[in-house]
C-alpha cells in the first residue's frame, strides 16, 4: 500500500487507484502537457478505490492534489487527454447533444 496524502488527514492508496496521465503535444521543441499547457508541469487524474476523483499536478517544485474533482470535470479531463475509453458511453452521448 502506498498512501498519497491529500492533507487534512485525507489520503488514498495509489496501488488500489487507477491513474490517467495527461496527454502531450509536440510543439516542435518540447512535449507540452495538454492538461497544464506547460512542458514542466504534468498532471495525473486518479480514480480512487472509493470512487473519488483526484487531480495531481506535479512540477519540479511541488506536487499538489485537487480533491474532490467533480465527476463531469473528470470525464472532460479524460476526454481531453486521450482517455475517452474510460468515460461512460452515456456521458459521451450527453456531450454530443
Amino acid at each position: 500500500m502506498k498512501r498519497v496524502n491529500l492533507g487534512d488527514g485525507r489520503w488514498f492508496d495509489s496501488h488500489k487507484a487507477t491513474d490517467y496521465k495527461d496527454d502531450t503535444e509536440w510543439d516542435g521543441h518540447n512535449h507540452i502537457s495538454v492538461a497544464t499547457g506547460d512542458q514542466w508541469v504534468r498532471a495525473t487524474l486518479w480514480h480512487t478505490a472509493s470512487g473519488a476523483w483526484v487531480l495531481e499536478t506535479d512540477s519540479p517544485y511541488e506536487t499538489k492534489y485537487d480533491y474532490p474533482v467533480a465527476e463531469s470535470d473528470a470525464f472532460r479531463w479524460l476526454i481531453d487527454n486521450g482517455h475517452s475509453d474510460a468515460v461512460p458511453k452515456t456521458f459521451l452521448k450527453e456531450m454530443e447533444v
